[in-house]
């Protein structure tokens, strides 16, 4: 891990050297790679120098306490300097070892977020338009903006699917984990009965392809267009701006209806049709490794869920980690930290168990 760690440190040295270089300056591109990988060592180079200085000063009251000829109360300060020193130095060890865990490389990209109805009929779409506003309030928090891509929304104002861009520095590493299948306990607005009734929403989360890493063959596309649909009034075009786009080997349809422009409808159905087809093809490599088949969303049956907004007990429970918190109302407003720090923390020591294994 140490040569490792000097090796990683050199390269941070050398990066912060070539940034002073006029060639790279009048670069834009190659700074702002560097830049990124800068940014990205910089935690690692800075705990490992912490590392580096508990072990010195591990060393030096070593030496001392070994030649010994020390009074009392002097002998008494280095062994408490050797103490101190030994367990920062292992408190650094163990946090530069989850530092060096294998970054996800889409951790830094923008994200595709789909919501889509599930079981649960009108409520379902309800919920959807409720988990829309829950993202972007998130997103908000966070300095992300939001881009919709494609929207059908229904007459009572749900949503049947909404697919929109989250962009910003590290989204994805904030919203991959809310791929699946989000179950809503409530009673409806339109229930007189008062029964509590159970729907689900399907959520996908896709990182952001970009052309140079996924190429589509123009010859594999099919573009239809179309009269955008929605609720009604104002929401329905009267000309055909509406835009579909077929990828003929797979089979994956995309639709995009939410810009005036044909042209612009075209350019974000390609830009979705891309990251889907990326996403699919890391999930393929993923399942290779893995050894088994891993879906995102499942069918959106209500036995297929990640989480459970109970809006009676006024509680959030993620069932992949047991989280449960009794602060729904927060959450649904984009408080969302606590539960995304946690996946996050799970997901950490299932690597750090992996590598042990």
């Amino acid at each position: 891990m140490i040569e490792k760690l000097n090796g990683l440190l050199k390269r941070f040295e050398e990066i912060n050297a070539l940034l002073c270089t006029n060639e790279v300056a009048s670069d834009i591109e190659k700074y702002t790679s560097l830049m990124k990988e800068l940014k990205r060592l910089e935690p690692i180079v800075s705990k490992f120098r912490e590392y580096l200085a508990a072990e010195k000063s591990y060393n030096e009251a070593r030496e001392l306490l070994d030649e010994g000829g020390l009074d009392k109360d002097f002998r008494e300060m280095v062994s408490q300097e050797l103490n101190a020193s030994k367990e920062l130095k292992a408190k650094c060890e163990d946090e530069l070892k989850v530092l060096l865990l294998p970054r996800d490389p889409n951790d830094d990209r923008n994200v595709i977020v789909e919501i889509r109805g599930g079981a649960g009929g009108e409520e379902s779409t309800l919920f959807a338009g409720d988990l829309f506003r829950m993202y972007s309030m998130y997103a908000e928090s966070k300095g992300f903006k939001i881009e919709i891509m494609n929207l059908n929304e229904t007459e009572l104002g749900g949503i049947k699917e909404i697919s929109f861009m989250i962009n910003g520095d590290g989204a994805y590493s904030r919203f991959k984990f809310e791929s699946g299948v989000h179950r809503v306990q409530r009673v409806p607005e339109t229930e007189s009965g008062g029964r509590i009734h159970t729907s689900t929403v399907t959520v996908a989360v896709l990182p952001e392809a970009q052309e140079v890493e996924f190429e589509l063959d123009p010859a594999d596309l099919v573009f239809e267009v179309y009269r955008a649909s929605g609720a009604g009034g104002q929401k329905v075009n009267k000309t055909s701006s509406a835009v579909r786009v077929i990828h003929v080997p797979t089979g994956t349809v995309v639709e995009c209806q939410v810009e005036r422009s044909q042209y612009q409808n075209k350019d974000r159905a390609v830009e979705l049709l891309r990251s889907r087809l990326y996403n699919e093809e890391c999930r393929k490599q993923q399942d290779a490794i893995d050894g088994e088949r891993r879906s995102q969303v499942g069918t959106g049956d209500r036995s297929e869920r990640i989480r459970t907004y109970n809006y009676p007990q006024g509680r959030v429970t993620d069932h992949r980690i047991g989280l449960t918190l009794y602060k729904l109302d927060a959450v649904l407003n984009g408080d969302l930290d606590e539960i995304i720090d946690a996946l996050i923390t799970a997901d950490t020591a299932k690597k750090l168990n992996d590598e042990i294994e």
